[in-house]
């Protein structure tokens, strides 16, 4: 990967309900900030968009801090053409309030129910984007699923809407897996229809597994 540009995005989003409260998931960012790492090791050119995490930045990347899904996408947006490989590894909240109060609501005013509007698919609008380019001329798209049913059918159904090369499922519910975990239960999906069961593994050689896979996509470019 010398030389190579590797952007990945890691951790969590939070989407304001007013000025302390935020919709958000309790992922960690070890697996992003895993891969941030490996790719650095391996002498890519390594762009971390993360959301608030309390890991320290591996060493070679450049970090980028951010906050919610949007400004993920502002930052993935204006950089994702100059890409070799982008990772989607951050757990990007789905969905977001419709209306964020500027103050903290009081517990006596606040309404039963709240309304929530989607966030942006972060994922899908640079697939969506990729398809314009020749065959060759696209960066290699890497994703995850994390399911607890359906494993490999919800994937592949992943896989193909937002035009992965690749895609990382994980089932989750399993004892070592889920947020937070150091380890993953993983079945690796590819667009050309194999399916690799690596099981239980470590976050850090799951990075490197996965890095593999990209640098024997980016040498037969038929992302």
């Amino acid at each position: 990967l010398a030389g190579r540009r590797v952007l990945i995005t890691a951790g969590p989003t939070r989407e304001p309900l007013d000025a302390v409260r935020v919709i958000t998931n309790p992922s960690t960012g070890k697996m992003g900030y895993a891969l941030a790492a490996a790719a650095a090791r391996r002498g890519a050119l390594v762009t971390l968009v993360t959301g608030p995490t309390a890991l320290a930045t591996p060493p070679g990347a450049a970090r980028i801090e951010v906050v919610t899904a949007q400004q993920m996408w502002h930052e993935v947006e204006s950089r994702w053409e100059d890409q070799d490989v982008i990772v989607f590894a951050a757990a990007v909240s789905d969905f977001r309030p419709a209306e964020a109060s500027p103050h903290k609501i009081k517990k006596g005013e606040a309404a039963a129910t709240v309304a929530l509007e989607p966030t942006v698919d972060i994922a899908a609008q640079v697939g969506a984007a990729c398809r314009s380019r020749a065959r060759g001329q696209r960066p290699v798209l890497i994703g995850f699923a994390a399911e607890s049913q359906n494993l490999e059918a919800y994937a592949r159904a992943k896989l193909e809407a937002k035009g992965f090369a690749l895609i990382v499922a994980n089932e989750i519910g399993r004892p070592g897996t889920g947020f937070g975990a150091d380890t993953s239960h993983v079945l690796l999906l590819a667009r050309d229809g194999a399916a690799e069961p690596l099981g239980l593994v470590a976050k850090t050689a799951l990075a490197e597994v996965i890095l593999d896979r990209a640098v024997q996509a980016l040498a037969t470019p038929t992302h």
